[in-house]
């Protein structure tokens, strides 16, 4: 079962691309997971967790330091999300408002989001310095991992507390993912992040409509 687990164990090639087990179902499992919550339906999160473990375990083996990262605050804003939707639920379909962030709340979630690049990208610059048996080699593109790394961390928690604002992050996180993960040669992934980048605009509008269905 651990052997299918690698990047190396491929399920099947399409036009010449070897599709690991791993990145197959974790991408399926993840698109999964994002078209449920712009449904707002409480599934996503349980969807999303497996997601995320397989994900985690993909981005480390490809060198994605942060990446690998991000998916174990994934995993405990899914267990916090899944709580916190939970209270709020009618059978499957979230019905609660949306809202949007004050502004101020705004512009600390983008110091936040700069600050924690920042200090992310320095770390994983160093980090197979530092920690040579766990981190090999030198992670890839780690200013800009650790970019889309901090904002996806902000998004989550946004996402979480059902603020509308969420989906702008995620925008900006799906346009680097489509190029970065394109170059790191997971290109289903990347071809997952232009649908994802379509989720967004859907999930922003969806939850743009519950938002003035909750004003009438």
């Amino acid at each position: 079962m651990i052997d299918y687990l690698s990047i190396d164990k491929i399920f099947f090639t399409i036009f010449g691309y070897p599709m690991s087990y791993i990145e197959f179902i974790g991408t399926v499992l993840y698109l999964l997971s994002v078209w449920l919550i712009a449904r707002r339906n409480l599934l996503t999160w349980p969807v999303g967790i497996v997601s995320v473990l397989l994900y985690m375990s993909l981005f480390y083996q490809i060198r994605l330091y942060s990446d690998a990262l991000e998916q174990i605050y994934y995993l405990g804003a899914g267990v916090y999300g899944w709580i916190y939707w939970s209270q709020a639920r009618q059978g499957n379909l979230i019905i609660t408002n949306v809202n949007y962030s004050k502004t101020r709340s705004v512009i600390i979630y983008l110091i936040v989001t700069a600050v924690l690049s920042l200090l992310l990208g320095v770390i994983m610059s160093h980090i197979h310095e530092w920690a040579p048996k766990m981190f090999k080699e030198a992670a890839s593109y780690p200013y800009m991992d650790a970019a889309t790394t901090s904002m996806s961390f902000v998004a989550m928690w946004l996402m979480a507390r059902r603020h509308i604002e969420s989906w702008f992050y995620w925008i900006v996180v799906d346009l680097i993912g489509i190029w970065l993960y394109y170059v790191k040669n997971v290109k289903f992934i990347s071809l997952l992040y232009i649908i994802l980048l379509v989720l967004a605009v859907i999930g922003f509008n969806n939850w743009r409509k519950a938002l003035l269905r909750s004003k009438i």
